[in-house]
């Protein structure tokens, strides 16, 4: 997620732009190109603002750097280098090799926060981890009786759809798809995408009676490696950059344990179990950082720091 600014030296705004997909143009180009023809002039002794480092590589898109270079801005304030191997510092010598005025580091923080799933992905070779349960108020996740109880409200369902649809994988295990014959699909959130399906568990799962089948084509992947290796594998070999677990709490205690997580969101009914709970939820998180009231639920944010 990048956004660029145009200002003259008087301060005046004359352009404007983000990155709006995936393959689309970048926020460089589009501020650009939204300058208005009686201020085109005014770019070559401009200062364009970006929240992050312009590519000098071609991918989807040419470089970025050539853009800014043609253009002919004195001065680039840049937020934040990008990590990704072909960038990684390559715009900003660039630009500073040509001549132009670049500032790096401008409110930073916020600017790796924005995109704190690319920095994690690419600096430490391994999606980001979001980790994401519902459970009863005296801490079970399911129930020993025959009929199941939903401890999520139907608000809180929709954004979890919407959790499934920002992340680029969910991650679960066989013992959960056969348990549950969950979908594990953006059903609720209008407009955007469903997440890949990675099942931990047997390799040789594979029954058409499920629905994640009929739904999707998931990797399923044997869990003869580490949780460390499984997480390279899918940023090295599949490209995610962020990964939903959705488990039951075998699965979910392991990357808690292991330490590789970086947010998890709990779900928090005021439904008591009792005696009549089977299985309990996970444990081992941290002071929860935020806390949010939804319906008649508490949904408490954890990150991983």
């Amino acid at each position: 997620m990048v956004g660029a600014v145009i200002v003259t030296p008087n301060g005046k705004i004359i352009g404007e732009g983000w990155h709006r997909k995936f393959g689309g143009p970048h926020a460089e180009v589009n501020a650009c190109n939204s300058v208005a023809d009686s201020d085109k002039d005014l770019i070559k002794e401009s200062t364009i603002y970006v929240t992050l480092e312009p590519c000098s590589h071609h991918g989807k898109t040419p470089p970025c750097t050539d853009l800014l270079l043609r253009e002919q801005f004195k001065r680039v304030v840049i937020g934040s280098s990008d990590p990704f191997h072909r960038v990684n510092g390559n715009g900003i010598n660039r630009l500073r090799e040509a001549g132009v005025d670049v500032t790096v580091g401008v409110l930073e923080k916020e600017c790796r926060e924005l995109n704190r799933k690319f920095f994690t992905a690419h600096t430490i070779r391994r999606p980001y981890v979001t980790l994401k349960w519902a459970q009863s108020i005296d801490s079970w996740m399911d129930s020993r009786v025959d009929h199941p109880h939903k401890f999520s409200t139907s608000t809180g369902q929709t954004l979890v759809h919407r959790l499934r649809a920002e992340n680029d994988c969910i991650i679960t295990s066989t013992k959960t798809i056969l348990a549950d014959d969950p979908q594990m699909n953006n059903r609720l959130w209008k407009g955007l995408k469903s997440p890949e399906i990675v099942v931990l568990g047997s390799s040789e799962l594979n029954c058409e009676e499920l629905r994640i089948f009929r739904k999707s084509n998931p990797i399923v992947i044997s869990q003869n490696k580490s949780l460390e290796e499984i997480l390279t594998d899918l940023y090295e070999q599949y490209g995610f950059i962020s990964a939903l677990v959705e488990a039951g709490p075998t699965l979910l205690n392991s990357f808690i344990k292991s330490g590789l997580w970086d947010e998890a969101r709990v779900e928090v009914s005021p439904i008591r179990l009792n005696e009549t709970g089977k299985s309990r939820a996970p444990e081992g998180l941290p002071v929860p950082s935020n806390v949010m009231k939804i319906d008649s639920n508490q949904i408490y944010f954890y990150q991983n720091v």
